[in-house]
């Protein structure tokens, strides 16, 4: 603070209420989270049939939960068919609960300046995964999960964390849309 500031600090000519607002919206939090749900029913938690696939959302910051830090939900990839092609700021969590099948993941180099330019590899690194396998995709990764099966649907659990979102803002980025997208 300058001089100059001091002595308009001391007149009252530059003052605020901002860690004062934030403490009493701190305590109104609390109270707040009180009303959010702890338990979802079925019926509480959608599907979406969206450029990544067919998804059901089983946590979602617009489920009004209380859970703050990570999103999850099932996706469900037809015999045969594939999941859009995604990147996403965000590791993610994978835990196949039907079916067989395999994802390609396009590792990303990143340069970082006033802005970020990203340039994936080439080539895709193929990883295999059946009912009971926890598939885990890098930061900053492209990924497309393929359902192997002709016959049977391929499921699986999906988490992401909601932080890089607070700290990278919105880095989502569909590259290539489901067929059943299309379809719909």
């Amino acid at each position: 603070m300058t001089l100059h500031e001091s002595e308009h600090w001391d007149k009252g000519d530059r003052t605020a209420h901002f860690y004062t607002e934030r403490l009493e919206d701190a305590q109104e939090q609390k109270e707040r989270d009180e009303e959010l749900k702890k338990l979802l029913n079925p019926g509480e938690m959608p599907w979406e049939i969206c450029p990544q696939g067919k998804i059901k959302h089983l946590v979602n910051s617009k489920l009004d939960t209380r859970i703050k830090t990570v999103d999850v939900y099932m996706q469900e990839i037809p015999p045969g068919s594939r999941s859009g092609k995604h990147r996403h700021m965000a590791e993610e969590y994978i835990y196949v609960l039907d079916g067989r099948g395999y994802d390609l993941h396009w590792d990303v180099d990143m340069e970082v300046t006033n802005r970020y330019v990203w340039k994936p590899q080439e080539a895709p690194s193929r990883w295999e995964w059946k009912k009971g396998d926890a598939v885990i995709i890098p930061v900053n990764t492209i990924h497309q999960h393929f359902n192997a099966d002709q016959e049977k649907p391929a499921r699986f659990i999906s988490a992401v964390s909601r932080l890089y979102d607070a700290v990278w803002g919105n880095d989502l980025e569909q590259l290539e849309e489901a067929p059943e997208y299309h379809e719909r």
